[in-house]
């Protein structure tokens, strides 16, 4: 089947055409396209970071794609009229025009087959905790080992806690090494980018497309990175033929790629710490000597009515990268694997230790390919010329649940202290007096204000067993902080600039956030609120949206 190309796009794939064709073509060097986005796939869902690790890949199967899957085919209408309700964005509905249902029923039966063994490993978790629940008394756990799923034996540890709480650790990197973790999932899938709405990534799975192709590559492969690389460096088509071809599900378009060079990254050389926004919670800081990126969300290069910086506006190294928490919006493998090649380190939260709600987000970075990662707790600082990295305590935004994989930031550069605190929520001020004793005032303050948030299932709905009750699931919501709670930071710091982030506004996240404001939306009136507060004392405040620069004085 043709695909129509723009005007432009007919012109370049002729020139392109020709110069295939051509005896000496093999000289001639083509790049990936700015526009090509990268989406990748596991089992054809796009991946994020629960679906690395196999505990809660597995329970994601099959609490939520097995079920998504199981309703589509039954009433693909009712989904239909649910994706055209604006109040059920983000819901469990897969996003199709036109009915789809056999090829959702194929990959619901390719799945069961291929994934069986992901099928046990979800059944033997619910056993194992419902076992627990009933003859976990807090009596010795030593008898309970034989009772545990022969499946899990071996990979995990009985607990209590110290109100005698039964519980399990999970041993992570045994788990990564046995029969439960298949690379062979994994794959990446190419499109030119159309705009920035694509289907909910947790909803909808990728199926193929007449203007899509598919590379079934681990996540892990050196090609990944050789096919980053190929939007700055350029390659022969014999050259890109010949590593790619071979994995790929169709021929290789050659409207993907093009001879024109992209925009060159100038280095920055300036005096002053200069800072950028990227969109949500991505800022790049960026002095002649040191990079460090928060929260990769980068977006494709292509016509918009907003400006924004994107893939070409990223220096060639990165020397940090760090994440504040794992959700989708903060480690997007979208991101990560087309950047990696470019970082000194990532540096990430360290976790709990096994818990099944907090895998370690080391582990999933080191296993798609990530080799340069390293944890850091509570208040433990990294350093670097002429600066420092701390990582600070995170409350709220995860329902309540035991999940120490979360921190704030206050980075150092010179004499400027910035604090980036992303989803964080002021729920006990104490907290923050007491680190205003350690850390001193704040320059800068970074902060999330998405402080109505979704309730508990909607990312840990699957890892919970048995199903919390509805009530309670919508008091236990991952939201950050008010005018109140953030108010309270701003005084406790003596801010002199004030930054609202991570809000989930910028279009092209919306596969990942399915978040609609309007001027009556409590996130914009609780943000504007503070933004107009703190400008009437002196403190310059504002909300980020699409892109932004500024620069921090010597």
């Amino acid at each position: 089947m043709s695909v129509a190309l723009p005007a432009a796009d007919h012109i370049e794939q002729t020139r392109i055409n020709i110069l295939v064709n051509m005896e000496n073509s093999a000289n001639a060097k083509f790049y990936l396209r700015p526009d090509v986005q990268i989406e990748p796939l596991i089992d054809r869902w796009y991946a994020w970071s629960h679906l690395i690790p196999p505990s809660t890949a597995a329970r994601n199967l099959t609490h939520r794609h097995l079920k998504i899957m199981d309703s589509y085919i039954c009433a693909p209408e009712e989904h239909a009229k649910a994706v055209a309700d604006p109040h059920m964005l983000g819901g469990p509905f897969v996003d199709y025009k036109g009915k789809r249902v056999e090829e959702i029923a194929l990959l619901r039966n390719r799945t069961i087959r291929d994934r069986k063994s992901l099928v046990e490993l979800s059944k033997a978790i619910a056993d194992l905790s419902a076992m627990l629940r009933s003859k976990a008394c807090g009596f010795s756990l030593q008898p309970l080992y034989r009772e545990v799923p022969s499946i899990l034996r071996g990979y995990v540890e009985l607990t209590y806690d110290l109100d005698n709480h039964p519980s399990f650790r999970i041993i992570e990197p045994l788990l990564y090494r046995s029969r439960f973790y298949d690379s062979g999932a994994q794959s990446l899938m190419l499109s030119l980018t159309k705009g920035d709405d694509r289907p909910f990534v947790l909803s909808t799975p990728r199926l193929d497309s007449p203007d899509s192709v598919n590379l079934q590559l681990p996540f892990d492969d050196e090609r990944v990175d050789w096919m980053a690389r190929l939007s700055r460096e350029p390659q022969t088509w014999n050259d890109i033929r010949d590593r790619l071809a071979s994995v790929c599900d169709k021929s290789l378009p050659h409207f993907m790629f093009r001879m024109e060079a992209p925009k060159r990254y100038e280095r920055y050389y300036g005096s002053a710490v200069r800072w950028r926004y990227f969109g949500h919670a991505c800022i790049l800081i960026e002095t002649p000597d040191i990079s460090i990126m928060f929260d990769p969300v980068l977006s494709y290069t292509y016509d918009s009515t907003i400006s924004r910086y994107t893939y070409e506006d990223i220096p060639d190294k990165i020397d940090f990268v760090l994440i504040t928490h794992n959700h989708q919006d903060h480690v997007l493998l979208e991101t990560i694997l087309q950047i990696r090649h470019k970082v000194g380190t990532f540096i990430v939260p360290a976790n709990g230790g096994g818990a099944l709600q907090d895998p370690s987000l080391k582990l999933i970075l080191q296993q798609i390919g990530c080799r340069n990662v390293i944890e850091v707790r509570e208040m433990e600082s990294v350093h670097f010329g002429g600066g420092s990295i701390t990582a600070l305590p995170f409350l709220g935004e995860h329902g309540d649940l035991n999940v120490l994989t979360k921190a704030g930031y206050l980075v150092r550069v010179g004499a400027h202290a910035l604090m980036f605190l992303a989803d964080s929520c002021n729920i006990e001020p104490a907290l923050y007096q007491a680190l205003r004793h350690e850390i001193g005032d704040c320059d800068g303050l970074f902060l999330g204000m998405e402080c109505d948030g979704a309730p508990l299932s909607w990312i840990y709905g699957p890892l919970v067993d048995p199903q919390i009750r509805r009530d309670m699931d919508q008091s236990r919501r991952l939201a950050g902080s008010d005018f109140r709670q953030a108010m309270e930071i701003v005084r406790t710091f003596n801010c002199k600039e004030v930054y609202v982030y991570a809000m989930g506004q910028e279009p092209w996240l919306n596969h990942v956030m399915s978040i609609r404001y309007d001027d009556d939306s409590r996130p914009i009136v609780e943000s504007n609120r503070l933004i107009r507060t703190c400008q009437s004392v002196g403190i310059r405040s504002e909300r980020l949206f699409g892109e932004r620069e500024m620069f921090v004085s010597p």
